[in-house]
């Protein structure tokens, strides 16, 4: 009983040892306020890094494309100055993006100049990195334009085509689609396709929905459009489409029936070319409108004092292609107009009637001729893109 009274004391002594010895430990453990700890090694310090630059054109880089957007990334930090400064101290146009990162410049370069790009960034360290780039544009070795047929805030009709006309042949076919960029509300399905090396058409699939907004941009200024030929100038345009206006003329029944948004509103009597000179079926575009015309058959081959040769004066005229053929106002063939076939090629129609079409149509507008003869359109004979069907048009290699 003594013996085990006297083992008590000695045995709480060691184990407060114990208890001291693991406390001390443990608070051997616990991380500084300086210090960073990690479960799968030792503890380590952050470390502040500098920023670091890219620039998109590198030193003393040539032949770079004046319409390409020059930047300066900045990567562990923000931009803090930039500029883009020809060698004549002209300023380019550029900004910072919103968060920081990046400098981008905002309108297009000349050709064959030399610019200074100059950027500064910071970065978590708070010390300023800058890094420089001197380059210059490509020269031309030609120089195209491109026209379109078709203006800013235009209206026209269900059938327009978009023709991108350009001054000289294109080798980089694929260059120039790039170039030209076409937005519809609502969506509509469409695709390009060559006529000759300097012409490209863009059409919908169908014929385009009645108010739709249609926005075009041609942009082929500082881009390599092949073999060192580049735009002089951008093109853009946004128009509407307006009513769906078609007419049918029959070159049996000698008469022309007009859909508007699928509704005959009238039939009217024609006459259109007779046997010699008969009228080429297929569908038309309408391309242009004329108050006061001069028909005149030497613009198609044709001279003036030959047996077939014209000069006439009419007060409405709507040229349907390149070939001569228009529908317009014929008082003179009022007595045939409905039953006899008359015409050089060329819809008659009474002066009272062509004013009313006229009134009702616009460019983009189809007309379809049947029943006339044996001559045929071809799709290159104007506007006239939808004499091909949609497998024609996107066929490979057109």
């Amino acid at each position: 009983m003594g013996r085990r009274g006297g083992y008590g004391p000695r045995r709480w002594v060691r184990l407060a040892a114990m208890v001291t010895l693991g406390s001390v430990l443990g608070a051997g453990c616990t991380p500084t306020a300086n210090e960073e700890t990690s479960s799968d090694g030792p503890a380590t310090t952050a470390v502040a890094r500098p920023a670091s630059l890219i620039l998109s054109v590198a030193p003393g880089a040539h032949g770079v494309e004046p319409a390409g957007t020059v930047t300066a990334t900045a990567q562990g930090g923000t931009i803090t100055q930039a500029s883009l400064v020809g060698t004549r101290g002209t300023v380019v146009e550029g900004a910072i993006t919103p968060d920081g990162t990046a400098w981008r410049s905002a309108e297009p370069l000349g050709y064959g100049k030399t610019y200074t790009l100059t950027a500064t960034a910071r970065g978590a360290d708070g010390t300023p990195v800058t890094r420089r780039s001197t380059f210059t544009t490509a020269t031309p070795q030609r120089q195209v334009s491109v026209s379109m047929n078709v203006s800013d805030g235009q209206t026209v009709g269900v059938g327009m085509p978009l023709i991108f006309s350009f001054s000289g042949d294109i080798t980089d076919r694929s260059a120039a689609e790039q170039a030209v960029r076409i937005t519809t509300e609502p969506a509509t399905e469409g695709a390009f396709r060559w006529f000759d090396d300097d012409q490209l058409i863009w059409r919908p699939k169908e014929y385009w929905r009645p108010g739709t907004t249609v926005s075009v941009e041609a942009n082929v200024y500082g881009r390599d459009l092949g073999d060192g030929t580049y735009g002089t100038e951008d093109r853009a345009a946004t128009l509407t489409i307006g009513d769906k206006v078609v007419a049918i003329a029959d070159g049996e029944t000698h008469h022309m029936s007009v859909f508007v948004n699928d509704r005959r509103l009238r039939r009217l009597p024609i006459s259109m070319g007779k046997p010699s000179s008969s009228t080429p079926n297929g569908t038309y575009t309408v391309m242009s409108e004329h108050y006061g015309y001069t028909m005149d058959s030497s613009t198609y081959g044709v001279p003036v004092d030959s047996g077939a040769g014209y000069r006439l004066w009419v007060e409405y005229a709507v040229r349907l292609s390149y070939s001569g053929i228009f529908y317009h106002s014929a008082p003179w063939s009022v007595g045939y107009q409905g039953n006899t076939n008359t015409s050089h090629g060329c819809i008659n129609l009474s002066t009272e009637d062509a004013a009313w079409l006229m009134e009702r149509s616009q460019p983009g507008d189809v007309v379809t001729v049947r029943n006339a003869g044996e001559q045929v359109l071809e799709p290159t004979d104007g506007w006239s893109v939808w004499q091909l069907s949609w497998e024609e048009w996107t066929a490979a290699g057109a």
